[in-house]
């Protein structure tokens, strides 16, 4: 099959596979305290992690590229971040690295959204020199290196040479201009994955945790035979890779991605340490269906999330990290076999 046909499926596949909920969110429950004592106008959600500053605590996370169809999906997606104020990270511009002539796929990003914050993306695969290619092209302000293993697998195509990853990051962190933001791809991260990134320099980390798109699920649906069926349900929910990064004494800028769809779900990620939310399914969804209509929703979401944190007495993104909630369910049993003290998170006010 053409890297451009696969491109096409991802997206396609994307949309058959989109869920409404993450269930793990449901394992989050805000204590309510009656006396917020501030007002709505009172609340600031802009966000700023190194050099980069964020009007909103949300982008649009790394989704597509590297076909003519795909091209015109990420024009959308530029458009909706132009006209709403968000970042906007590309899919895996490797595609482009093998294939020139889908630069522009990627390229209208930039063109779109000339002064918009962009983010190049490219698999821990590669080293500095074609990272540095990706960023150039794209003018790119920050770059995310995916880090996919399970999905490489499940693959019928995929990588099956993993070893020198966490070296080839090391490199680009060190070697790079820009920011370097180390992703998972809906699979999530323990604390032990955290620490080793952080080992090697990584100040920017992307849980992206289960939940959202599951791209096991999406190369298992692509396999003619020999499917992998068990590899589906691997990995880690957003909410535990969160709780996992919190018992990591770290200094490095957590963003939650995976199964975030609506402004109380990136209330809680940030109540449990992200300081920054990815969106991709969602967007791509509302993108296809209806830009402009998109772009109004948005604007209903930055005031929700106003409200929603006025009634948790929080002024900033830090503050939310001061609220009591409760976690429950499946989320609880992984914190009680991985010795993770919730009790705390109940009355951190």
């Amino acid at each position: 099959m053409s890297k451009n046909n696969r491109k096409n499926e991802h997206v396609s596949l994307s949309e058959k596979f989109y869920a409404e909920k993450a269930p793990a969110f449901n394992d989050i429950t805000f204590v309510h305290h009656s006396f917020p004592e501030m007002d709505v106008k009172d609340v600031d959600l802009s966000v700023s992690l190194g050099d980069l500053t964020f009007t909103s605590p949300f982008f649009i996370n790394a989704m597509t590229g590297g076909s003519d169809w795909t091209k015109r999906v990420n024009e959308k997606l530029a458009y909706l971040a132009r006209e709403a104020d968000l970042a906007m990270a590309t899919g895996s511009v490797s595609a482009a690295l093998k294939d020139p002539s889908q630069q522009d796929s990627f390229k209208i990003v930039r063109q779109t959204n000339p002064n918009g914050l962009v983010f190049a993306n490219l698999g821990a695969g590669h080293g500095l020199e074609n990272a540095k290619k990706v960023v150039d092209l794209l003018e790119a302000d920050a770059i995310q290196i995916h880090i996919n293993a399970p999905q490489e697998v499940v693959m019928p195509e995929g990588d099956r040479e993993f070893r020198g990853w966490l070296k080839n990051i090391e490199s680009i962190v060190e070697g790079l201009r820009v920011p370097v933001i180390a992703k998972e791809v809906g699979f999530g991260m323990s604390r032990e994955t955290i620490r080793q990134l952080e080992s090697v320099g990584v100040q920017y980390i992307d849980v992206s945790g289960k939940g959202g798109t599951n791209f096991a699920q999406i190369e298992n649906y692509r396999r003619a035979d020999f499917k992998l069926d068990d590899l589906e349900s691997w990995g880690q929910s957003t909410v535990i890779s969160l709780l996992e990064a919190a018992e990591v004494s770290s200094s490095a800028h957590i963003i939650a991605s995976g199964g975030i769809r609506r402004p109380i779900d990136m209330v809680k990620a940030m109540a449990l340490g992200a300081s920054l939310n990815g969106l991709s399914s969602q967007f791509m969804h509302m993108a296809l269906d209806d830009v402009d209509q998109a772009v109004e929703t948005i604007k209903q979401w930055k005031t929700e999330l106003a409200h929603t944190m006025t009634l948790l007495g929080a002024h900033t993104i830090a503050d939310l990290q001061r609220t009591d909630l409760v976690l429950t369910g499946e989320t609880a049993a992984w914190c009680a076999a991985r010795q993770i003290d919730i009790q705390r998170y109940a009355f951190r006010s």
